[in-house]
């Protein structure tokens, strides 16, 4: 049989030696956790800065279709006579919704509301199509009996987002050079809410 082999003691670690790497430990994870909440700070800033940045980009864009909406609309067939930007319609069976339409169009037949995106994407159809019916229930609402239009703008519409736009019955209004067009394919047929 062999020897069992036993282990010697180290010299020299003491308990005082464990506690302090314990407590050095402990100020580097607090140090730590400061680095990460101070972290957490900057890249909420740095969010909320690029929000306000995204917002201000998208109102280069509503600006950039604003000034000849009325001009273009009235080309391909409608007679508008008044032209607003940045109102807001509360929906009054629910009192928590409100609808904010980027450009409106109106006369005293019908209204055409514009959301204007820098990017339009497919979702942002499908929430101008739920603001549309709460535009809608407002007017009902108010014995307002004009027809309403939607219109989908962007500075980058993909020619997917703009034939889901068109399908579901929305104007789509797209850059031209330094202005921009309204683009009405043949088969096209606006839907009214």
């Amino acid at each position: 049989m062999g020897k069992l082999k036993t282990r010697k003691p180290r010299k020299g670690l003491t308990f005082e030696d464990v506690w302090a790497a314990l407590m050095e430990t402990r100020k580097h994870q607090e140090e730590t956790a400061r680095q990460m909440k101070e972290t957490d700070r900057i890249i909420k800033e740095t969010n909320r800065k690029f929000g306000e940045f995204s917002n201000r980009f998208g109102e280069i864009v509503e600006y950039q279709v604003l000034p000849k909406i009325e001009e273009k609309f009235n080309d391909v067939g409608f007679t508008f006579s008044r032209t607003c930007n940045g109102i807001s319609i509360k929906d009054e069976q629910d009192e928590y919704k409100v609808a904010d339409i980027d450009i409106f169009l109106e006369n005293g037949d019908c209204a055409i509301a514009i959301e204007v995106k820098v990017k339009t994407l497919q979702k942002d159809v499908d929430r101008h199509k739920q603001r549309m019916a709460v535009l809608r229930r407002s007017a009902d609402k108010n014995n307002d009996k004009r027809v309403f239009y939607g219109a989908m703008a962007g500075a980058i519409m993909t020619d997917e987002v703009k034939a889901y736009a068109q399908k579901a019955g929305f104007y789509t209004i797209v850059p031209n050079g330094e202005t921009v067009k309204i683009d009405v394919p043949e088969s096209f047929i606006p839907r009214d809410w």
